[in-house]
């Protein structure tokens, strides 16, 4: 049993069901996430004079890379020998396992087919207003891993410490929530400062400030997540970690780059 102090969650992953089909959580806030996604992108098309139509297209280039480059990056970062051993179970992605760091290089993949069919748009122009969207959709699928009692923490005594009790009786802390609200954060933050500039960003400015914030974040939560992959326990560091280091290393190069533009332009 746990104390009163801590929070019990037991909630089912399905909202409803109708025979063998079923409606989860996970599937709604990443489809909610999607939808917000496409509502603010409209505003930067139709602000910075784009044709909206641009953006369906560019909605299923970005969708496709997301779910296969977070499928592809969970088998190949996390389980290689698994995977590579039962191939078949790659495309088994109702059966869960979706990495946010393959998400990402994939969606980049995606941008540069979409710009070949595209030519009129920049990569950065691109990426400086996706990132915003982004930080928003991850803060919804964190909130749909709650859901899911899945990628969290590690025993905790703290007041709000969760019990997942469809995973074991033991307080723990809820990762989860803790990226979940600090995405939210790095949504706030790069969205009120695109307005504040008016959209007028340099080149690749917010892509660093995403990459080293979101990619920062996850670095130290994974101090108080638990293991995703048994391999990790023989690690100095766990894998996610390991796979953020190159993502805040690039950030901080775009952000010196935008400046430095920005002070030569000037």
């Amino acid at each position: 049993m746990y104390q009163l102090a801590e929070i019990g969650w037991n909630i089912s992953p399905e909202i409803f069901s109708i025979g063998p089909l079923a409606v989860r959580w996970y599937s709604l806030l990443f489809a909610l996430g999607i939808i917000l996604s496409y509502q603010i992108m409209s505003i930067f098309f139709l602000n910075e004079k784009k044709n909206i139509k641009d953006l369906d297209v560019l909605t299923i280039y970005v969708v496709i890379g997301t779910v296969v480059g977070a499928r592809l990056g969970h088998c190949f970062f996390y389980h290689p020998e698994y995977y590579l051993s039962n191939p078949l179970e790659i495309f088994q992605i109702w059966k869960g396992g979706l990495a946010s760091h393959g998400a990402v290089i994939a969606i980049l993949i995606s941008l540069y087919f979409f710009i070949k069919k595209k030519p009129e748009f920049s990569f950065f122009w691109l990426v400086d207003r996706l990132v915003i969207v982004g930080a928003l959709a991850g803060c919804l699928i964190r909130i749909g891993n709650f859901f899911n009692s899945e990628i969290y923490g590690i025993p905790s005594d703290l007041p709000w410490a969760v019990v997942f009790e469809r995973v074991d009786n033991i307080p723990r802390h809820p990762a989860q929530l803790y990226e979940a609200i600090a995405y939210l954060l790095i949504f706030l933050f790069l969205f009120f400062y695109y307005k504040k500039l008016k959209g007028n960003t340099q080149n690749g400015l917010f892509f660093g400030y995403f990459l080293v914030l979101l990619f920062g974040v996850r670095f130290l939560l994974e101090y108080v997540k638990d293991l995703q992959a048994d391999v990790e326990s023989q690690m100095i560091f766990h894998i996610g970690q390991y796979l953020s280091i190159p993502f805040v290393l690039a950030g901080f190069y775009f952000i010196f780059r935008a400046i430095r533009n920005r002070k030569i332009s000037t």
